[in-house]
């Protein structure tokens, strides 16, 4: 099989993509000792001028041959205009795009090694699919929820690995969502966590993600939120516990617990009623959608994301959501929608004691 012309890296999440990138770079400079013989080309671009400039620094780079001879690596990094963007859609770049594929295509690889790594990359568009057909092309799936839920379970996976560690399931469904499926932030935390394991142990603990893993983005109350469901009162305690010695206000967990709590009554009420099924990793793909179909309507118009409506919700997340609820009848998920309605009222008529309000709020619904 003739050797490919150039290596392609793309993907919609550019530490993933530039994570890739340097790998590859590195295999690819392997043994050429020649400073001259490694290039890196920035292909970051907010306009047509700043595209021209960089198509133009990447066709000097594969012109130019190292001083002493022999073989050169040259990577175009970090290129945005292949994005469905303003920029991406210019007429100039369009231009410049086709000036670079024509560069690509008259590479000689025995002379030039030629990596382009780019992120986000719409793949309609005529360029990427030249690539896959033409390059060695390598696409790297984002790790968000709402992009692929297994990519994300698959990098924590391989991150861990690489540090000789292995984390248990349930300490893998609240890392992911104290990080908010970031996946820079999911790689860092997995080299903290296996860093502090050290030689006691070779599992990641959901003890261990939740004292050592801080909450970001919408995972700002995670832990206590997923302390209250799994119906762990002593759990429960400590996480309020936590949330309140970090000086966080009660009323935007009170909000946390509400939106979980709704998205249960609505699958509850669909599972008790046959309209989904359990299925394969969470829930049946099929009937849920067959489900959303049927009563789209009874929402309004409402698509976008909301906890009033489940069909808006990542069915991957929702799976984990009745996962973790088993056992809860629709009429305690009721009871405890009042519980939070009457905390509320409670942390208004006492402002400072909203610890104090919490616990007792939590020992009404969990306590035996």
């Amino acid at each position: 099989m003739a050797k490919k012309p150039f290596s392609f890296i793309g993907g919609n999440d550019d530490f993933l993509v530039g994570r890739a990138g340097k790998e590859r770079f590195a295999a690819m400079t392997e043994g050429i000792e020649d400073d001259f013989g490694r290039e890196v080309v920035d292909g970051y671009a907010n306009n047509v001028a700043e595209v021209e400039g960089a198509v133009g620094q990447f066709a000097q780079a594969v012109q130019t041959f190292p001083m002493f001879g022999g073989t050169k690596a040259v990577w175009l990094k970090d290129v945005c205009f292949l994005a469905d963007s303003v920029t991406g859609r210019a007429e100039g770049t369009l231009q410049q795009v086709e000036a670079l594929k024509e560069l690509l295509a008259g590479i000689d690889p025995d002379s030039v090694h030629v990596l382009i790594t780019a992120s986000p990359v719409d793949r309609r568009r005529s360029f990427p699919k030249w690539c896959e057909k033409n390059a060695d092309f390598k696409w790297v799936a984002g790790a968000g929820q709402r992009d692929d839920p297994k990519a994300i379970e698959d990098l924590v996976r391989a991150e861990c690995a690489s540090w000789n560690v292995k984390i248990a399931p349930d300490a893998l469904v609240m890392l992911i969502g104290k990080v908010d499926s970031n996946a820079r932030l999911l790689v860092e935390e997995v080299r903290k966590l296996a860093t502090y394991l050290g030689e006691e142990s070779e599992t990641i603990e959901e003890k261990h993600v939740a004292e050592l893993v801080p909450n970001f983005g919408d995972g700002d109350f995670f832990e206590a939120a997923e302390a209250f469901f799994s119906q762990d009162l002593s759990w429960t305690l400590e996480a309020l516990k936590r949330h309140f010695f970090a000086g966080l206000d009660a009323r935007g967990l009170i909000t946390t617990l509400q939106n979980r709590n709704r998205l249960l009554i609505q699958l509850r009420t669909l599972l008790d009623a046959g309209e989904i099924r359990p299925g394969y990793r969470g829930l049946d793909k099929a009937s849920f959608e067959q489900a959303a179909s049927a009563y789209r309507e009874a929402f309004g118009g409402l698509d976008t994301k909301s906890p009033y409506n489940v069909f808006s919700q990542n069915l991957w997340y929702l799976g984990k959501l009745a996962e973790g609820a088993r056992g809860l009848t629709l009429k305690r998920l009721i009871t405890f929608q009042t519980e939070f309605i009457r905390a509320f009222e409670e942390i208004l008529v006492r402002p400072n004691q909203q610890e104090e309000v919490m616990r007792e709020m939590a020992i009404r619904c969990l306590g035996k």
